[in-house]
């Protein structure tokens, strides 16, 4: 297996880190009982609030048949709030597991997080910077459904500059396909300039266009929700939430054979009552990001034996 130190950044794969993360999820989920790491204990540290990334992160981990160590608001119930920096936590922590998963609300605090720790660090979020498990999962879905992922357009919408879902999925998909990105977004949540430019250098097509015309034009349509957690004025946040839907109404503008993805939680962003279109992948979706992490464990664990 290759060897990895940590996974911090979507930028950090190449085309063969890929294949084998892929292929030995393809395995895993069809074999799930071949693959074990007995013995291993994995600390779950999350700073903000989650549901599907932590439990994802933990069930793969006792699918794997190890252990986990957790706290679900260590902003608020950990040494944190008695002014412990990160880095100590960080190099105590690592003393009692062989694995960290870390969720913070800080731009790189897995960086930092990495830079002091003796085990394997994965980030599960840090701020609006990245989320690369999130963007694994999601290439890996998209795969499944179109093996030949060149030539496809793909729509990415609502909350772009704070979404750290569809930045980390930018740098995939813009350094190793030709595809098309189309960005939906409120002027206040537009895609930020730093993304806009590497999708430039890899030479990759993107535009800016308004929601019904991104619909018809879509293999894929990436909605994301208006993170109110984001916004320092609510004003702002009332402005941009709820700006596009999907719902009965918007079925006929979208191709028969695309997909509509959803990083979750969603709000109104598409409407219940469509769940059941084939269409709506969101929930297989987050099912594969149990997949895509235990193929990852396995990788750092055995690269890092």
């Amino acid at each position: 297996m290759s060897k990895f130190d940590h996974v911090i950044e979507s930028q950090q794969f190449n085309e063969d880190t890929l294949k084998e993360l892929f292929d030995l999820a393809d395995e895993v989920k069809n074999n799930p009982t071949r693959y074990s790491t007995p013995g291993k204990i994995m600390a779950s540290l999350f700073y903000e609030p989650s549901t599907r990334t932590r439990l994802s992160f933990e069930s793969a981990m006792l699918r794997l048949g190890g252990s986990v160590i957790s706290t679900e608001n260590a902003k608020e119930f950990s040494s944190f709030s008695k002014g412990e920096s990160l880095e100590d936590s960080i190099k105590v922590i690592s003393g009692y597991a062989d694995i960290i998963a870390l969720r913070h609300f800080e731009i790189g605090a897995a960086k930092r997080a990495a830079s002091v720790s003796n085990i394997p660090v994965v980030n599960a979020g840090d701020g609006a910077g990245q989320h690369p498990t999130q963007a694994l999962l999601d290439l890996y879905t998209i795969q499944s459904y179109f093996p030949q992922v060149d030539g496809l357009t793909v729509a990415m919408v609502g909350d772009l500059r704070y979404g750290r879902t569809t930045r980390s999925l930018c740098y995939l998909l813009g350094r190793f396909f030709k595809v098309k990105i189309i960005f939906v977004a409120p002027p206040i949540c537009r895609m930020a300039d730093d993304i806009k430019g590497y999708l430039d250098k890899q030479s990759c097509t993107w535009e800016e266009l308004e929601f019904e015309e991104a619909l018809s034009l879509s293999d894929c349509i990436y909605m994301t929700r208006v993170q109110k957690e984001r916004f320092l004025h609510m004003e702002n946040y009332e402005k941009a939430a709820n700006k596009y839907q999907i719902n009965k109404d918007s079925l006929p503008l979208i191709n028969k054979n695309a997909i509509i993805m959803h990083p979750l939680p969603r709000l109104k962003e598409i409407n219940p009552e469509i769940d059941e279109d084939p269409r709506m992948i969101y929930f297989e979706q987050a099912q594969n990001g149990v997949w895509i992490r235990m193929a990852l464990i396995l990788m750092l664990l055995n690269g890092n034996n």
